[in-house]
């Protein structure tokens, strides 16, 4: 990929950004980002740490796993209460489909950082079985085919730029960069919104995708941030400030990743409060 010196560049009339051969490290120091960064990992430190999880980790797991995949399904336009799907009676095909997802991450996690667009396929069939028909499952679109757009995006990029772009984010993954989990993983969740690679429940596989790199680069080593449900929490800003990363510039790059940050540091605080219920007993 070729990058101008800022790090980001637009292409073509979508206004999607384009990462260059550098792209982490000038974003990383982009104004408000490190102190984001460092106020994140601040609250997540706290949840690894609560002595609950001693004993109980795999519980507040489950069930940040839970409320992530109702979160997800939900921003993409499900309904569904929690307690509904607890109890798998919801039979919209979002929810469905992130809550295979959820219980798919842990296999997932070893193909991740070796494989991405691998598991990107496996995440998109998992998603989207019950909602697409089995020949579009883990393909990228072709030209012509719909596109989803439940955020109000605006027009899709085209097939051609989407797989150059995913060819890029595959370079990004494997490449094993120093930078906090907390910019690559927006930047995944970034760029996977802006290509809509699928055309259907690509939102959900943003979100996982972007789960699963905070799990990989050891921020989230044990799963327990639901982070869709941040997202979920801060919705009202979540597709004004990802538009803001579409134009590729460096206030709207910077805005999203500090964005992404505090939804993290949300879901971290949701398995807090999930830590001291189950303390409490």
């Amino acid at each position: 990929m070729q990058g101008q010196s800022s790090g980001y560049r637009r292409v073509g009339s979508s206004g999607v950004s384009a990462i260059s051969a550098d792209p982490l490290r000038r974003i990383a120091e982009l104004p408000g980002v490190d102190e984001a960064v460092r106020e994140t990992r601040a609250v997540v430190d706290r949840l690894l740490g609560h002595r609950v999880l001693r004993r109980r980790s795999s519980d507040v797991s489950l069930e940040a796993a839970l409320r992530g995949a109702r979160a997800s399904a939900a921003l993409e336009g499900a309904d569904a209460p929690l307690e509904q799907v607890r109890a798998g009676e919801s039979t919209d095909p979002r929810i469905k489909g992130a809550l295979r997802i959820t219980g798919e991450l842990g296999v997932l996690i070893d193909t991740w950082p070796k494989a991405p667009r691998q598991a990107l396929a496996r995440l998109h069939m998992l998603a989207a079985t019950d909602a697409v028909p089995s020949t579009a499952l883990g393909r990228p679109r072709a030209d012509g085919e719909q596109v989803e757009d439940p955020m109000g995006l605006g027009t899709a990029p085209r097939p051609a730029q989407v797989a150059a772009r995913l060819d890029a984010l595959n370079v990004l993954l494997t490449s094993r960069s120093s930078v906090p989990a907390l910019v690559l993983s927006a930047i995944v969740h970034g760029e996977l919104m802006a290509l809509r690679p699928f055309g259907w429940g690509d939102g959900i596989v943003a979100r996982a995708a972007e789960r699963l790199t905070l799990t990989d680069r050891g921020l989230d080593p044990k799963a327990l941030v639901p982070v869709e449900l941040g997202h979920e929490e801060l919705r009202e800003q979540y597709a004004p400030v990802l538009r803001g990363y579409l134009t590729g510039s460096p206030e709207g790059v910077g805005e999203w990743a500090v964005y992404c940050c505090r939804a993290v540091a949300a879901g971290a605080r949701d398995s807090l409060a999930t830590c001291e219920a189950l303390q409490r007993g």
